[in-house]
């Protein structure tokens, strides 16, 4: 039986071990913190997403619909929390109406249920919201991804997988006949292919294994806050603003979680360390790694002021409160209770622009996801299904 061995133990590393073992794999997979989900699946928003956002024929479009059905098929046959809500994306201004439609015309091509409605009717949907006009979407959904990655480590276990917590890929070389081997500090593991889900780190274990990935990570920390329990009855479900075409951001929105709670945010914000949740959580080295980076450099003289924003918003409640008032009016800054943030694992280019689409590479029996942003968990089986494709293709 041939063996892989995947490294990251988040959604998509534990999908694509899954994937690898329907095929007939034994597989290991390490993980380096003692806990599943532990940075980017289980610090994200829960949304399952519709596909109206990517460029049609985009890896993202294509994976995005079909993962709409398959986590929520996944989610129904295993027993995970979920719900298929819809959302609104609102046009607060008549200047956002060219993007909005724009956003209509993506849907369509990429087969997402969406229609464009009038205020009247997004106030049946949202009666606080405030909009020039909107775009319901019927197939956004919200889940427990972390509930996901719980169920996916029941299927392995039953099937036999090693999994293995506090444990890091601290080398790796090309086996003497074939293959790799990976060293994790106390053995060496030898195995048929090696598949790179590494989130945060994926770039820095494609460096390990001996390429030189076209894009490094670039982490930017979204911050949340939660409405207070008095002011949850202002939203019903999710509500988006049109986001800016030239970032690949969705911008602040609110959203119902599962237990009823409201999550507003996430702004955008460069992590001072690469699983940096706070201001506070700082990494020199991390640091020094961005600054020699010339790619950030070139993206700051772009979005220098849009980044200035964002850090203001980042210590300024009433900012953030403001930003989310453009939506539902009646939110005041008194509304707001600071919640976790996340860390998004963006690759970026050394020309300062930001890698939009899914990013994975090959070489002898390795594969490397090197770009897997939101809705990489929406994605999460579409997205195992191909790696685990080029990985029998590269074994």
């Amino acid at each position: 039986m041939r063996h892989a061995i995947v490294i990251g133990g988040g959604i998509l590393g534990l999908a694509t071990a899954n994937e690898l073992v329907g095929r007939g794999y034994r597989v290991t997979v390490l993980e380096k913190e003692g806990r599943w989900a532990a940075h980017q699946s289980g610090h994200n928003s829960n949304v399952v997403h519709a596909g109206l956002y990517y460029k049609p024929g985009s890896f993202k479009a294509r994976m995005s619909v079909a993962g709409n059905r398959s986590i929520i098929d996944f989610a129904r046959e295993n027993g995970v929390s979920h719900e298929v809500c819809g959302k609104l994306v609102v046009a607060t201004s008549a200047d956002e109406l060219p993007a909005l439609q724009v956003l209509a015309t993506r849907a369509e091509a990429n087969g997402v249920p969406a229609k464009m409605i009038t205020p009247a009717e997004a106030r049946d949907y949202e009666p606080e919201v405030s909009c020039v006009a909107a775009l319901r979407v019927e197939s956004t959904g919200i889940i427990d991804f972390p509930g996901v990655c719980d169920a996916l480590v029941r299927l392995l276990t039953a099937a036999g997988a090693d999994l293995r917590l506090f444990t890091p890929a601290l080398g790796i070389r090309p086996g003497r006949s074939g293959g790799v081997e990976v060293a994790t500090g106390s053995e060496v593991l030898r195995a048929d292919l090696l598949v790179n889900c590494a989130g945060l780190q994926s770039d820095r274990v494609a460096r390990l294994a001996g390429l030189q990935p076209r894009a490094t990570i670039v982490p930017f920390r979204g911050e949340y806050y939660e409405l207070a329990p008095s002011a949850r009855g202002l939203v019903r479900g999710l509500i988006y603003p049109v986001p800016d075409p030239t970032l690949p951001f969705l911008g602040v929105h609110l959203t119902r979680m599962l237990d009823g709670s409201v999550h507003a945010g996430p702004n955008a914000v460069l992590a001072l360390r690469r699983e940096g949740y706070r201001w506070s959580q700082v990494s020199p080295a991390d640091l020094w790694e961005v600054a020699r980076f010339p790619g950030i450099w070139k993206l700051a003289r772009r979005f220098g002021r849009t980044g200035v924003e964002e850090v203001l918003r980042s210590f300024s409640k009433r900012r953030f409160a403001a930003s989310l008032a453009r939506l539902v009016p009646a939110v005041q800054e008194t509304d707001l209770v600071r919640a976790e943030a996340g860390v998004r694992a963006q690759a970026m280019l050394p020309d300062g622009s930001l890698v939009d689409d899914f990013l994975i590479e090959t070489a002898a029996a390795q594969v490397h996801v090197l770009n897997a942003p939101s809705p990489a968990a929406t994605s999460s089986l579409e997205i195992a299904r191909y790696v685990a494709d080029q990985a029998v293709a590269q074994a």
